[in-house]
């Protein structure tokens, strides 16, 4: 009988059940595909990391940040006699030099094992990022006087444009990254070889490379050829690419960590450290662990460096944060304030009916269950019509699959090169080593998603319930027939 008299006042009020459903299956919607592209941005911010982050990594630890004005620059510096010169008197210059990151200092080594060592750590390698700038030019004949000697004190414009009537200049620089040969935790956790193999243990001391596969495409470059890294021929070995279509590799060239180190003139020291906690629980403790052990460094997680993702991941990211969360629950609070409003003013215009209920027996108790079901049932309805909406968007998006852009800066830094003997001056030029890739943003759902949804739009009717049920059971059968006669 309960069903039948329920079935029966939903279909004598269709207009009001539309409209509350309505309100709620938006709302719902709403919630479904916020809430998918928030998981889609976490998701796509993750797979924007993993290239310079590592697969599997929890944690970096990196130096601390050098003060204005510190770091090294890379200096280019040429004797009287340096370079060649052609038969037309041309001198060709060619240099190259590895210099690190210039905004942050190094660690030393021996920080990896002490990490390694620490509590509920799992796995911990060191890395040494660095970048490779390499200088070419050409010089004309210096001039020569009418005795036949060479004139003094000419030097080309500012800006290292020349000399002496001409002269070209060019700056080539990629980043190029000394790893250990602990392969499951950092960036080359996160590659696959393509051709060749990857670099291990019996390379330490070698001058071998492995390069990204972009690079090596962009430079014609190819396993069995050399690149000359330091000014050093490396032997290449291996090509790689990201693990993910949708990111770039950490760096342009891979070389073994003491190769790296003896190269650059550093010492015994790594750039970054990769931590693997040995278990997700465990990661806030290991940061603190280290933070304590090595204050001066600066220990990152993934969600930390998750907010240095730029473009436009970072503007859909505050998007969904500040306008999409706010707007589903705003929405969300005016569909029920819309169920409570009409499901009172329903029980307003139904004071004859209730009253004529409670003349013959019924209880309040079972006219507020009756409202309740009513209530119940249009919110079920706003549910599951919120669901197969938020879904359809949801799959909209999916299929149209946009492409948003992420990049994670690096480094920056000016470079700078000096020339004595009259062969040059100084030239100073910014550098920026940075990943950038394009990801595809999908919107994931999940099963939990839409249970929650769903019992949002239920709970939404069980409110409107009780606020209808509360004033229907406030109605006496003698006033509610007295007012009707």
């Amino acid at each position: 009988m309960y069903a039948t008299y329920l079935r029966r006042e939903l279909s004598g009020r269709k207009k009001q059940t539309i409209i509350v459903a309505a309100g709620l299956a938006i709302a719902i919607a709403l919630v479904i595909v916020v809430t998918a592209l928030s998981s889609g941005v976490r998701d796509a911010q993750t797979r924007a990391l993993e290239s310079v982050y590592g697969v599997g990594t929890d944690l970096t630890v990196a130096g601390a940040e050098t003060e204005p004005g510190q770091g090294e620059r890379p200096r280019f510096e040429f004797g009287q006699d340096g370079g060649s010169t052609d038969d037309d008197g041309t001198t060709s210059l060619s240099q190259s030099r590895l210099t690190t990151d210039l905004m942050r200092g190094t660690l030393a080594a021996s920080t990896v094992d002490t990490i390694a060592n620490l509590e509920n750590v799992s796995a911990a390698s060191g890395a040494l990022a660095l970048t490779n700038s390499t200088f070419t030019g050409e010089l004309p004949e210096r001039p020569s006087t009418d005795d036949g000697t060479a004139t003094e004190g000419q030097t080309g414009p500012p800006g290292g444009g020349g000399g002496f009537g001409g002269g070209s200049f060019d700056l080539d620089s990629f980043s190029v990254l000394g790893v250990g040969a602990d392969a499951s935790v950092g960036p080359l956790s996160a590659v696959t070889v393509s051709e060749g193999r990857m670099l291990d243990g019996a390379d330490a001391g070698q001058n071998v490379a492995v390069l990204d596969a972009t690079y090596a495409a962009s430079k014609s470059l190819a396993v069995g050829g050399t690149i000359d890294v330091g000014g050093t021929q490396m032997q290449i070995v291996g090509i790689v690419a990201s693990a993910t279509n949708d990111a770039d590799t950490a760096a342009n060239v891979y070389i073994p960590l003491d190769v790296a180190q003896t190269l650059a003139g550093v010492g015994d020291v790594v750039s970054t450290v990769y931590v693997q906690a040995s278990s997700a629980d465990a990661i806030g403790s290991v940061q603190t662990a280290i933070s304590e052990a090595f204050p001066d460094a600066t220990v990152s997680s993934q969600s930390d460096l998750a907010s240095t993702v730029s473009g436009s991941l970072a503007s859909a990211a505050a998007l969904i944060t500040s306008l999409g969360t706010w707007l589903s629950v705003l929405l969300l609070v005016v569909a029920v304030a819309l169920a409570v409003l009409f499901t009172i003013s329903g029980v307003s215009r139904r004071t004859r009916e209730f009253g004529t209920l409670k003349a013959i027996g019924w209880s309040n108790r079972r006219v507020v269950g009756q409202v309740a079901g009513e209530s119940v049932v249009q919110g079920l309805i706003g549910g599951v019509a919120g669901v197969v909406l938020g879904l359809g968007a949801v799959g909209i998006i999916n299929l149209i699959s946009p492409t948003i852009s992420a990049s994670t800066e690096q480094a920056t830094g000016p470079g700078g090169m000096t020339g004595p003997g009259g062969m040059g001056g100084a030239v100073g030029m910014p550098q920026l080593a940075a990943a950038a890739s394009d990801v595809v943003l999908n919107a994931p759902v999940s099963i939990g998603i839409v249970l929650v949804a769903v019992a949002l739009s239920v709970a939404a009717g069980l409110v409107a319930g009780a606020f209808g049920g509360w004033r229907a059971a406030r109605l006496s059968p003698a006033e509610a027939l007295r007012a009707v006669a």
